[in-house]
């Protein structure tokens, strides 16, 4: 295992690849390791119920029922080339979504017996209650559990400070929990387990109006994961709409270097409490999508970017 941090890609804007193709890229591009998608199959004609949430590039169902002769040819490959798998991501809400809860147990069997150290996701959230009536009444039932299996698999789970308040869907409350600092205080309070971790992504500090740095030195012992991807505020819009409007109408997901995350700072923090796990690239910049090529073109612009803070 390195003993410094490794700038590695969420596979999931590689949706039309499967996973011996993304490891392909990741060598081609020079990516260190990749955050592997992992959602269930969907039905034939079923659309998702998000975004990218159809794409399925570790099938855990057959991870469980096919055992080695499906996933030890992946470990293998993945070996073979260089690449670390350094962890599965499936979000959803398991706070309200009795399926994504029974998918996350899935994931937990299925990483460690693939020897993948971190399963990524939100913690949910039941967007028409409190904050306090989610820790109070939902969080400890759900988690608790999951955690528990966590431990006994030997893989920790890595929470996304994602609020996934985006769109009026949405509304009012979001659909993840764990979104600040506050709440993340909160939850360790009530699920105290090291198994339980952080994904730190600072994007979603900028809109939130968040110091995107100082959390780092705070929470450093329960950071699993964390998300390279940014934010533009448009403070043009958001002088005439306001911070109560839903989020995407004063904000908009960028590659890095194109938006307002100082990634310099961002990189020096983690540095600076010896973070060894992956930066992950989260590709989900609209003005680069809808043809492969000008995707792969962004892609590579935005380690570019990066790769001048990494060491």
């Amino acid at each position: 295992m390195s003993k410094t941090l490794k700038l590695g890609l969420m596979t999931p804007i590689l949706d039309s690849y499967d996973v011996f193709q993304a490891i392909d890229f990741a060598v081609a591009n020079g990516f260190q390791s990749l955050e592997v998608a992992a959602w269930p199959k969907l039905p034939a004609g079923q659309k998702p119920s998000r975004r990218y949430a159809d794409v399925s590039q570790i099938d855990a169902d057959r991870a469980l029922t096919e055992g080695a002769s499906y996933y030890q040819p992946i470990v293998d490959y993945a070996a073979q080339k260089g690449v670390e798998l350094a962890s599965l991501v499936y979000c959803d809400n398991p706070l309200v979504n009795p399926t994504a809860v029974e998918h996350l147990k899935k994931l937990l069997r299925v990483a460690s017996k693939m020897g993948i150290p971190v399963v990524t996701t939100f913690v949910g959230r039941d967007q028409f209650k409190t904050v306090e009536e989610n820790f109070d009444k939902l969080f400890v039932p759900v988690w608790k559990p999951l955690v528990e299996l966590a431990e006994e698999q030997g893989v920790k789970i890595a929470i996304e400070n994602c609020p996934m308040l985006f769109t009026n869907d949405q509304w009012p409350g979001g659909q993840n929990l764990m979104t600040t600092p506050a709440n993340w205080r909160r939850a360790f309070e009530l699920i105290p387990s090291p198994n339980l971790q952080l994904c730190y992504d600072p994007s979603h500090f900028i809109w939130q109006m968040i110091d995107p740095i100082a959390p780092i030195f705070e929470f450093a012992d329960r950071l699993a994961a964390a998300h390279a991807k940014d934010i533009i505020l448009r403070r043009d819009k958001l002088q005439q709409v306001g911070i109560m409007a839903t989020p995407l109408q004063w904000m908009q997901p960028v590659i890095p270097g194109h938006g307002d995350v100082p990634w310099a700072k961002f990189f020096e923090a983690l540095y600076a409490v010896n973070f060894t796990g992956t930066v992950a690239l989260e590709f989900e910049d609209k003005t680069f999508e809808g043809d492969d090529a000008v995707t792969h073109n962004a892609i590579r612009a935005a380690k570019r970017h990066l790769d001048q803070f990494v060491v």
